[in-house]
């Protein structure tokens, strides 16, 4: 398989590939008895969606500790802290060379 203009040659397995793995669209009929099953089952995906999303978060997901959670905050408001204060010494920098020496 070639791709035209670029004067490369893909193997032809990779296209297969892409193929194989690339969603195709469903057809379905104009009925409303069809369109009335389509919608029961949309909504018995969706609750249990819900209810297997909340059974992930209650029985697998692991939580942190409060102590975990607070040391966690404190290295984020620190790392924050230190990045806010090397850009404003870098504005003030810049600022001060702005004012000074190419705009006096």
């Amino acid at each position: 398989m070639s791709v035209p203009g670029a004067g490369l040659t893909l193997p032809t397995g990779v296209a297969q590939l892409v193929e194989h793995r690339s969603p195709k669209p469903s057809v379905e009929s104009s009925s409303l008895s069809t369109r009335a099953k389509s919608k029961g089952t949309m909504f018995k995906n969706f609750f249990h969606n819900c209810k297997e999303s909340y059974n992930e978060l209650v029985h697998k997901t692991t939580w942190p500790s409060g102590k975990e959670l607070t040391s966690s905050a404190v290295i984020v408001l620190v790392a924050s802290l230190m990045i806010a204060i090397v850009v404003y010494l870098m504005d003030e920098c810049f600022q001060v060379i702005m004012s000074k020496i190419i705009y006096p």
